[in-house]
């Protein structure tokens, strides 16, 4: 079969592999469409360390292929999504609670991590009754691919940051997880949403999903004006979206003393991270930091997929660019430097 493979860091590309083995509880999934996410960019920077002939790619939804002889609830040819997370729901820290965890810190994610990804013309699924979920007939693959990891990680921002019906909840950098985050703020009932962007396109799409104010950080100094908006008080909940150092402080200095700072950005360089003194209340102001990693499995897909039948979000409205599975290194290429206002790109295998 053709992958999209890392093949050290840098350096990317086609290539022919086997096809995936399976187990008893796998199954093989043959795709149809995929998105390209910036977290694979920030895997070939060497983020996660060296691979060597490593399949990237984690957002994919198909048609099943191949079951083991204890799967149950699939069979071939069924039309499904794949959490861009695919735990071992019998681990310890499944059953604890944080089963993306499992098998230690940020184990439950294994496409393009511990194992081959999603850009190859057939995938490997673990523990397939717990990490596949059927797509409605009302639902298309380009609406459902979205559940797989942009929705999921956005939503889970927004329930994490504990907003109270009609608070205030300022979300930091509107790229396809901020956006999803501002709209999961919207259906958590938050009453102010305020979003901070610079690129126009993406402000446009943050007052589509739900924002109330676009501040531009690159026109005025983001905490300034998000402290003004709130009468110097501050944000019941902020939402980093972006994984830098500078959100990351932001977030902290706009939200309000009890309040929650919820991260989902991906902190993709650097040794650490920084906490302003002050403003966390010299480590008393009650400020809780909560960080999540792409909630998955079937319920939690399915319930997405409930929402897209139920026209309660477009996701599809951030999809900027599509490709052929040919055309992948150009689309990556694409989406490393952020050419031509790209969000996201639809990836088409069939």
């Amino acid at each position: 079969m053709k992958a999209f493979v890392m093949d050290g860091i840098g350096e990317t590309g086609l290539t022919e592999k086997d096809r995936p083995e399976f187990g008893p509880s796998d199954a093989i999934l043959k795709p149809t469409k995929g998105l390209i996410c910036t977290s694979d960019c920030h895997t070939v920077h060497g983020a996660i360390g060296d691979r060597e002939n490593l399949t990237l790619g984690h957002e994919v939804v198909g048609v099943v292929d191949t079951v083991g002889e204890a799967v149950s609830d699939f069979e071939p040819g069924d039309r499904v999504a794949v959490g861009a997370i695919t735990p071992d729901w019998s681990s310890e820290a499944a059953q604890d609670g944080h089963p993306s965890q499992s098998e230690g810190a940020l184990g439950g994610w294994k496409f393009a991590n511990v194992k081959d990804g999603t850009f190859a013309e057939y995938v490997h699924v673990n523990d397939a009754d717990g990490n596949l979920a059927h797509i409605p007939d009302e639902v298309s693959d380009h609406e459902a691919l979205y559940t797989t990891d942009m929705m999921t990680t956005g939503f889970a921002a927004a329930e994490n940051a504990a907003i109270p019906i009609g608070g205030t909840v300022a979300v930091f950098a509107q790229g396809p997880v901020g956006l999803m985050a501002t709209k999961g703020a919207s259906l958590q009932g938050a009453g102010t949403i305020i979003a901070v962007e610079t690129v126009p396109k993406r402000q446009e799409l943050a007052r589509e999903y739900g924002a109330d104010h676009v501040v531009d950080f690159g026109e005025t100094d983001a905490v300034e004006e998000i402290m003004e908006m709130t009468d110097g008080v501050g944000v019941d909940a902020a939402i980093e979206a972006l994984g830098s150092d500078t959100t990351l402080q932001d977030a902290i200095k706009v939200v309000k003393p009890g309040g929650t700072v919820s991260n989902v950005g991906y902190h993709g360089d650097g040794e650490y991270r920084h906490i302003p003194r002050e403003e966390w209340g010299v480590g008393m102001a009650e400020i809780d930091i909560v960080t999540d990693l792409c909630p998955g499995g079937r319920l939690r897909i399915k319930r997405l997929l409930r929402l897209l039948a139920n026209d309660r979000v477009d996701p599809t409205k951030m999809t900027t660019h599509e490709f052929e599975f040919d055309e992948i290194e150009e689309a990556f290429e694409m989406m490393d430097e952020k050419e031509d206002d790209i969000i996201k790109p639809l990836i088409h295998f069939e």
